[in-house]
């Protein structure tokens, strides 16, 4: 999934905003912070489409040709998702 620029912009104002607004931080730099958050989004978008990206490989290289859509796919990248999510600590 591809952010543009300007939901990768609204979300970082979201979550400055929200952070700012529960009184859970002042920021010291405004632009900064946004800077921050948007790094954030992006970096966690792009770890979620590597985890998919192997979980996909993963279902694709079982032998007994598994067809994406049905209820087995679905359980098994679910599973594989997962486990991926685990070893990079997000489980």
């Amino acid at each position: 999934m591809i952010l543009s620029e300007d939901r990768q912009t609204h979300w970082a104002h979201l979550l400055t905003d929200g952070i700012w607004n529960d009184d859970l931080v002042d920021y010291s730099d405004d632009d900064q912070a946004l800077r921050w958050a948007k790094k954030a989004i992006i970096d966690f978008v792009k770890e979620h489409e590597d985890i998919d990206q192997r979980a996909r490989a993963k279902v694709a290289s079982l032998k007994r040709g598994v067809v994406e859509g049905s209820p087995e796919w679905d359980i098994l990248y679910k599973k594989y998702y997962e486990e991926e999510r685990g070893k990079r600590g997000q489980g």
